[in-house]
């Protein structure tokens, strides 16, 4: 069975997909690093949407999203003249630290793993 899709859902993919390329080729900003648009969201009137962006370098992470926000309107423009939607939705981008923590995580998850493997390795041995 084909899962569907609702229209808010293909709007923030078309979103997504072009708002990637617009700031990649057509945004000159060099505070605007290497980012990832990690998600967007749409809400269901379609007035808003809610950008997800994960950035390279954490420690620039709150001026790439407050440049990105105060171009905001400009790219809400170009977005409009890409994508033929009676009401294009105010931009708001959001930092998603989301790829940080699963990082984080899975470190600790390594570093307990290889603790559990050296004490087995030393019970082992003193056997």
């Amino acid at each position: 069975m084909a899962r569907d899709f609702s229209r808010t859902d293909r709007i923030a993919d078309v979103i997504q997909k072009e708002l990637a390329q617009i700031i990649q080729q057509e945004m000159k900003d060099p505070r605007v690093g290497m980012l990832t648009i990690a998600e967007v969201k749409v809400s269901k009137d379609l007035a808003y949407a809610k950008i997800y962006v994960s950035v390279m370098l954490e420690e620039h992470a709150t001026e790439t999203v407050a440049t990105l926000n105060k171009a905001a309107g400009f790219l809400r423009g170009l977005l409009a003249k890409r994508i033929q939607i009676r009401v294009m939705p105010s931009l708001s981008f959001v930092y998603d630290d989301t790829t940080i923590k699963a990082n984080r995580l899975s470190k600790l998850i390594d570093d307990a793993c290889a603790g559990d493997k050296r004490s087995d390795d030393s019970e082992k041995k003193s056997e």
